[in-house]
């Protein structure tokens, strides 16, 4: 993550320069250990958001994050929603706003979103300007790291999306990071992600699959080259062995190019497993010429246990 100096769109572009790892058990509150002493740090939480109605499919995303350097204190958001049959709808609220509570361990509040409630115990997210409310299950603790004092965990969990007048049901995918002796939004991090390329997916019928891959050697230490998990009727089942594969890209307006097919491959206690997924629809949010950042719809197939299930959901890209 890189801010101080670049656009908004940039700054959004660059917003998972964050992910910490940490070994925590299902009982403890990822949300509410005590902070590092530091009056340097950064915190994020993002939910990633796939359901559906009788219309179609609804695809939403909203990233919270929050830092302190020195007596400053900072506050954003990042959100973005996709109708399958209306495409990308223009939603309030992505962008900068005032930390006045000086909050860190919790979402600062904003007047664009109100946030309530602890993973663990279960999130409702309500937003007035944008008409829509997602109420989320308590969620589990799928994978989890730790790194010199930053944490950072995934899990997922049921969801209900009430969205202009319509009821999704659906899954959620939610990421938590926290790490110490940084703030991407106060400082400038150079090189901060290289390649990133993140898959928050739904399979229906089976559960869901989180996936990324990255090349940045600063955050390798946090988040690995290669990592992911599938949960399967609510089990986390962990990828003991994963390989992303890049299949195909389409060129961006610069010297860089966007991926858009992939093949995974993965090995767990279960047995094997594959996917081949493909973006259908994309959305650059930001391009700086020799980078630029970008949200997709994702549609594929998993195959696992003998048996293929249609896969939905997001792909969020950093070059």
């Amino acid at each position: 993550m890189v801010r101080c100096g670049l656009s908004l769109a940039i700054l959004f572009a660059l917003h998972w320069g964050i992910f910490p790892s940490l070994g925590l058990g299902l009982e403890t509150s990822p949300l509410k250990p005590s902070l590092p002493d530091t009056s340097l740090l950064y915190v994020s939480d993002y939910v990633s958001f796939v359901g559906k109605d009788s219309h179609g499919r609804v695809a939403f995303a909203l990233d919270n994050n929050r830092g302190q350097d020195a007596q400053s204190w900072q506050a954003e958001h990042f959100v973005v929603l996709h109708d399958e049959h209306e495409g990308w709808i223009s939603l309030q609220g992505s962008g900068s706003y005032e930390n006045a509570t000086h909050e860190l361990q919790t979402i600062p509040p904003s007047t664009f979103f109100e946030i309530d409630g602890l993973p663990q115990k279960g999130m409702s997210i309500n937003s007035h300007l944008n008409n829509l409310t997602l109420t989320i299950q308590p969620i589990p603790i799928r994978l989890a790291r730790e790194h010199e004092g930053g944490r950072y965990w995934l899990g997922s969990a049921a969801a209900e999306l009430q969205w202009n007048g319509r009821t999704l049901k659906g899954r959620v995918i939610y990421e938590y990071f926290m790490m110490p002796e940084f703030n991407r939004l106060s400082r400038t991090y150079w090189g901060l992600w290289k390649h990133f390329q993140g898959l928050y997916l739904v399979i229906e019928g089976l559960g869901d699959l989180y996936v990324h891959s990255q090349e940045s050697d600063m955050m390798a230490p946090l988040v690995g080259t290669v990592s992911g998990f599938l949960a399967v009727q609510g089990e986390t089942k962990p990828l003991q062995v994963l390989q992303v594969t890049l299949f195909d890209h389409n060129q961006a307006w610069g010297l860089y190019r966007w991926p858009s097919a992939w093949g995974l491959n993965w090995v767990n206690e279960s047995g094997a497993g594959r996917a081949q997924l493909e973006v259908q629809e994309f959305k650059a949010m930001g391009n700086w010429i020799i980078g630029g950042f970008g949200m997709g719809i994702v549609h594929g197939i998993v195959h696992y246990n003998g048996k293929d299930y249609a896969a939905y959901g997001f792909a969020e890209l950093i070059m």
